[in-house]
């Protein structure tokens, strides 16, 4: 069983409370994911973020492929961390933790994702041509979203 993981920081140029704000509200996720993914929340985005909450989306991570993704907010620790892991969905194992760090003149936002994927021996020769650049798509297209959203560093 192999476990990959993604390493990814960003600063910006806002307060803690903004970066928080918005990273904690369910509702922003679609606002980061490329459109070809079609990213719509189903359920549980209702209210602010909380530890036992469960998200449930729709998303089309590949071309052709459709599907539910479920997961739950197992850790909450207020302005500073939160994890999620996928309960249901299209990988075989997903843990990401989220980690905002104050700094001079802005905050450094963290993603930390340990991961495998499906399928496996088959989803580990495809994971280098496949998975993992599209993992980086994803998390590109979600720096450029926040720096036009709030600016660069």
């Amino acid at each position: 069983m192999k476990i990959y993981t993604l390493h990814k920081c960003q600063k910006l140029p806002i307060t803690l409370d903004e970066a928080w704000s918005f990273l904690c509200d369910p509702s922003n996720l679609s606002k980061l994911t490329p459109s070809e993914m079609n990213m719509a929340i189903v359920s549980g985005a209702d209210r602010p973020m909380f530890a036992g909450q469960v998200l449930q989306y729709s998303v089309t991570p590949l071309p052709g492929f459709k599907t539910k993704w479920v997961s739950e907010i197992t850790q909450y620790e207020d302005k500073k961390y939160f994890v999620d892991d996928q309960l249901y969905g299209p990988y075989a194992f997903w843990h990401h933790k989220h980690f905002v760090h104050e700094i001079e003149g802005g905050v450094e936002m963290e993603d930390i994702i340990d991961y495998k994927v499906p399928f496996g021996i088959l989803g580990q020769l495809v994971h280098p041509f496949l998975v993992k650049p599209k993992l980086e798509q994803i998390f590109d297209y979600r720096t450029k979203k926040l720096e036009e959203l709030f600016g660069k560093y």
